[in-house]
Order: structure tokens, then sequence, then C-alpha cells
């Protein structure tokens, strides 16, 4: 039942945290994001995926997006049995060739792990970015991998 005022218009209602319904929560994003995506006319955007499986389980992937010539990095893991032997780098690397196949130009990445940091810039990402503190105790690295200049 809806709450209406004297004058019949709707009764507006606040609602924080739990009571913001998930579907409501994406239709914000959703709705920032096309905004965003109008703004700049032409936006491009695609999904970009890999993963890497054992049979039928799950030990490494990588996700993000192409848009605007650029690889945007999503997400990058490996299951802590695997660390360590290169996979990290491996999806970084296919990912980097399915972005380079649609067109981009240049990589995006960002952690707050200096170890990870420092295994981009070995992978030829290059640091543009540090907010220190940006969760205390961890900087923010943002990494750009340029593979040719923009027009």
């Amino acid at each position: 039942m809806s709450d209406v005022s004297r004058d019949g218009a709707m009764k507006r209602d606040w609602r924080r945290d739990d009571a913001v319904p998930p579907s409501d929560l994406d239709a914000i994003r959703d709705a920032v994001i096309s905004f965003g995506r109008q703004q700049t006319q032409g936006s491009d955007a695609r999904d970009i995926a890999v993963a890497l499986y054992d049979g039928d389980a799950l030990i490494a992937g990588a996700f993000g997006r192409t848009e605007f010539q650029r690889l945007y990095v999503s997400y990058l893991w490996v299951h802590a049995d695997h660390r360590g032997q290169g996979l990290g780098g491996d999806c970084l690397r296919q990912l980097e060739a399915m972005a380079l196949r649609r067109g981009c130009v240049d990589a995006l990445i960002e952690t707050l792990l200096d170890e990870v940091a420092e295994m981009y810039e070995h992978l030829g990402y290059a640091c543009i970015s540090h907010v220190h503190d940006f969760v205390p105790g961890f900087t923010r690295h943002t990494l750009l991998k340029v593979w040719q200049a923009r027009d």
C-alpha cells in the first residue's frame, strides 16, 4: 500500500542499506553508466573475459571491458593453490591479446597490493598514480600499458 500526501502525490520514502533492493542498486549503476556513455558519445563497451580450468575447477581468471580503444581490467584472480606459477600473467596476456584484436591501444589496471603492482610493472605496465592509504595501510596503484600512441 502506497502512502499518498494530502494533495494526492506519492509520498517520498528514503530507504537505506538492505532496504534498497538489489535490482534498484543495479538500476542506479546502469543509469550512471548509461548517462556517462551518452555524454562521451560513441561508447563501444564490450565485456571481455578469460578463465582457466583444471577439469571443471576454476583455477584462474580475469575480466573487464574494452571501451574507447582501452582495455579496462576489473578483476584478475588465481586460486591460492596455483599462485606463483605465472598464471596471473598468463591471464593478463590472454586479455591483452583479445583487446588488441578489438583495436585497443592501451590497458588500465588497478591494485591495492604493492607486490601485485610490481608484477604488473614487470609485465610492461607503468604506474600512473598512487593514492597512499586509499584503504588504511594500502596504496592504490593505477597502472597503464601502452601498445601504440593514441591519435
